[in-house]
């Protein structure tokens, strides 16, 4: 039986990272977005930082009204989130961990430690009708947590094995790697829906889309860089075919 069709969330946070160097309206983020639909994105993903680093709440509300994909909201389990995503209505909450002082976001949340803070976001937003994903490791007791939260989808941080297969870790990578492909079983036997992200790339992206229980992987930082070069719908072009060609392995 071929594995269910993978889709493409693309995160266009940087495209805003550069606009936000120099202030103004230039590069616009949601004509971003709508390029990366035009090129076969399934999705657009985006974060609200607390500190604004990037996205603002302008560009969210535009976003909303004019995509036509949906639209996955990152954003840390705040109440002032809470407000602006009720407002805005995305398609998807993901909630990940932030730190004023990260570059990126470093780790998974911690839904162990933290169940008691993160069950009422997650029981308003999916009253709201919102579908939500927590931004977790592969990790047993993360996963485990997230399924008695009653969170519908998990993101797995995939940011570690990226980072050894880039730096050439081999024994890493090959740890990390496992540790993906025993979580990805776990949380799809647990009922999650699985998803993937943080420092993917062509051949990394390209691999663990051979694994049939993951649905989406959500791309930004990596695409954004490539798209300097070659354009940012060649970029998407090129990752959703090094995605369904690793789709067809499944």
């Amino acid at each position: 039986m071929p594995a269910s069709p993978l889709r493409l969330g693309v995160n266009i946070d940087h495209v805003a990272t550069v606009r936000n160097a120099r202030g103004g309206r230039h590069p616009d983020p949601v004509r971003a977005a709508l390029l990366a639909i035009e090129a076969g994105a399934d999705g657009i993903t985006a974060h609200l930082r607390e500190d604004r680093r990037h996205i603002r709440d302008e560009d969210m509300a535009r976003l909303k009204a004019e995509i036509s994909k949906p639209l996955n909201f990152e954003m840390a389990a705040t109440d002032d989130m809470m407000r602006i995503s009720l407002a805005t209505r995305p398609h998807a909450v993901c909630l990940v961990p932030e730190r004023r002082q990260e570059v990126t976001t470093e780790g998974g949340l911690d839904v162990v430690g933290q169940h008691n803070a993160l069950a009422p976001y997650i029981a308003r937003l999916s009253e709201a009708g919102i579908r939500v994903s927590l931004f977790i490791a592969a990790d047993p007791a993360q996963i485990e947590m997230a399924a008695r939260l009653r969170a519908p989808v998990i993101e797995i941080h995939t940011g570690a094995w990226c980072d050894a297969v880039t730096d050439g870790h081999t024994e890493k990578a090959e740890s990390e790697w496992a540790r993906i492909v025993a979580g990805v079983k776990l949380a799809k036997n647990a009922g999650l829906e699985v998803h993937a992200g943080h420092g993917l790339d062509y051949a990394t992206a390209e691999k663990i889309a051979g694994l049939p229980e993951i649905m989406e992987l959500n791309i930004g930082y990596y695409m954004i860089g490539e798209a300097l070069f070659v354009g940012l719908a060649e970029t998407v072009r090129k990752m959703r075919a090094a995605m369904d060609r690793g789709r067809s392995r499944a």
